[in-house]
């Protein structure tokens, strides 16, 4: 029996990543259809990190205090 062809999908994303593609080369190197400053931005719009919640919050503190 023959095997089945996979169809390649494009995995689901958000609208502003639409076309974003890595990839990684035989030496181990990531390329990537965006830069990385572009990546960031949307990564600081859209992803909450619990890291810089409590920062956020004690500097406000010391601006009223």
């Amino acid at each position: 029996m023959a095997k089945k062809a996979k169809k390649k999908e494009t995995p689901r994303v958000n609208e502003e990543l639409e076309g974003f593609n890595m990839n990684i080369n035989s030496f181990g190197e990531i390329s990537s259809s965006f830069s990385i400053d572009k990546i960031n931005e949307f990564l600081n719009k859209n992803v909450d990190d619990k890291k810089l919640r409590d920062r956020e919050e004690r500097n406000d503190k010391k601006k009223k205090g």
